[in-house]
């Protein structure tokens, strides 16, 4: 199973987790990494958890964690959801990923493509040439 953390999301953890670095106080970061999941994202968490408690998972995560490198700490939430079978990315997919252009460029393409229909030919020197009309 894969759990995408929005922006917002992985801000809120940076933040707290900071400012945990900053007071060596582990106990809001906890709750605010709790917050940062949606509820059902929870509820996956915890029936693949043995003890199936979230919370005690987040605790044992801190624990673990140095308390000095916030990327340290997403690593290890990483690595511990992972090996119950939970995927945790912390940015969204973008369309390289998935191998498909943002739909924006799409229809700026298809815009671009109807301009040239209508736009006259230009020669080397940057003058117009008039297009001849074949007669069928």
């Amino acid at each position: 199973m894969e759990i995408y953390l929005d922006r917002r999301a992985v801000r809120q953890i940076r933040l707290s987790a900071q400012e945990a670095i900053e007071e060596d106080d582990t106990e809001s970061l906890r709750e605010d990494i709790l917050e940062a999941f949606k509820e059902d994202q929870v509820e996956e968490i915890e029936r693949r958890l043995d003890n199936g408690d979230f919370f005690e998972f987040l605790t044992d995560v801190l624990d673990e964690w140095s308390g000095d490198d916030v990327d340290e700490l997403f690593e290890l939430l990483e690595t511990q959801l992972g090996e119950v079978g939970v995927d945790l990315k912390t940015e969204p997919k973008t369309d390289d990923e998935s191998g498909e252009e943002p739909e924006e460029d799409d229809d700026e393409d298809d815009d671009d493509d109807e301009d040239e229909d209508f736009l006259e030919d230009e020669d080397e020197d940057g003058e117009e040439e008039e297009e001849e009309e074949e007669d069928e």
